[in-house]
């Protein structure tokens, strides 16, 4: 593959610029001009008036680089000021487009969102691409409305990055739950709180957040087991070998059907038990691994229980089917050819 521009709105320090783009060229040793907006980890409206001249010059850059004859890999959006007609000038003009996108983008409510074209500007970007990736069928349906060649490539990960859970040497450690994601997300935890209180009542089990290092006012309750680790690139998988159980909570929302189970496939490559909310892509993921599906209703401290109470051969099993699940459904190496003839001009 040559002559390959990736445009995203973040820098590789989000998440899901990292997992949809950078970690696949660094996986298949591409190089790439890269086209990163501003270079800032987010688009919220504090940071983007924080940078104003950074912003200005992103803005008149984007609008006239050129891409003819060359391939195109665009994630999300290039401008978080277009209304749809930058992407779709840049994925029009190009030698071969692909548009990648991992959340329900179409559904954001957000004021940003709905003062820059709402939906519409999603639907553009779509239609203008040669190709369109999409992290899961539930985005892949959607899609498939405004375009003609849609493909499902779901986020991926390389199990060899992340040191295995050693059951048996944590058999007699204090129990130790553990949630990955953001400042942003943790919203998802707050339903539990009662759950896992009982928990640490009962086995005095702690709860480890692999997330942002500010304090969360909503799980205030869970501060006698919560113990905050800010998520570094470096430390992250670690700190998930060093648990028991893993927790990946959604609530069943329209938004949030459309998310794709990436800290799912984490937990599972470190070889954690999984209780999980079998929401959009959690729920073919959970069942890939061998995770706990809980629905509305369903009693998680008893879930998590369940998991604890396991003996360490149990554990350990479960450990090896979740890695092997991971090898064979959401592994860079399974999915690599895949994503190759998605960027190949056709």
């Amino acid at each position: 593959m040559t002559s390959l521009d990736v445009f995203s709105m973040y820098s590789p320090a989000a998440g899901s610029t990292r997992v949809r783009i950078y970690d696949w060229l660094e996986h298949l040793g591409l190089e790439a001009a890269e086209h990163q907006f501003a270079g800032l980890p987010n688009a919220g409206v504090s940071t983007l008036l924080s940078h104003r001249s950074e912003v200005a010059r992103a803005e008149a850059r984007v609008r006239r680089v050129p891409v003819e004859g060359r391939s195109v890999l665009m994630s999300r959006e290039a401008s978080p000021f277009s209304r749809g007609a930058v992407e779709e000038r840049i994925l029009r003009q190009a030698g071969h487009s692909a548009y990648d996108f991992d959340d329900a983008l179409f559904h954001d409510v957000s004021p940003r969102r709905r003062a820059f074209g709402g939906s519409r500007k999603f639907e553009r970007a779509v239609a203008a691409a040669d190709v369109v990736i999409a992290g899961n069928a539930y985005l892949a349906e959607w899609a498939a409305q405004f375009a003609d060649d849609v493909r499902i490539i779901p986020s991926c990960v390389d199990p060899g990055h992340y040191p295995m859970v050693d059951a048996a040497g944590r058999a007699d450690k204090q129990p130790t739950l553990v949630w990955l994601g953001s400042g942003s997300t943790e919203q998802y935890l707050t339903p539990l709180v009662d759950a896992l209180m009982r928990v640490h009542a009962r086995t005095g089990a702690r709860l480890k957040l692999i997330s942002s290092p500010q304090a969360n006012p909503a799980l205030a309750r869970l501060e006698p087991m919560l113990d905050r680790v800010p998520w570094t690139a470096a430390g992250f998988a670690a700190e998930l070998a060093q648990s028991d159980v893993a927790l990946a909570p959604l609530d069943d929302t329209p938004y949030a059907r459309g998310k794709c189970a990436y800290k799912i496939l984490q937990y599972g490559a470190a070889g954690l038990p999984v209780v999980g909310s079998p929401v959009g892509a959690n729920e073919a993921a959970l069942d890939r691994i061998g995770g706990l599906s809980l629905t509305e209703g369903d009693d998680w401290a008893e879930a998590v229980m369940q998991m604890l109470t396991k003996s360490t051969p149990e554990r350990e099993a479960i450990g090896r089917a979740a890695r092997a699940g991971v090898e064979q459904h959401y592994s860079f190496a399974a999915w690599a050819p895949q994503w190759r003839d998605a960027l190949l001009a056709a």
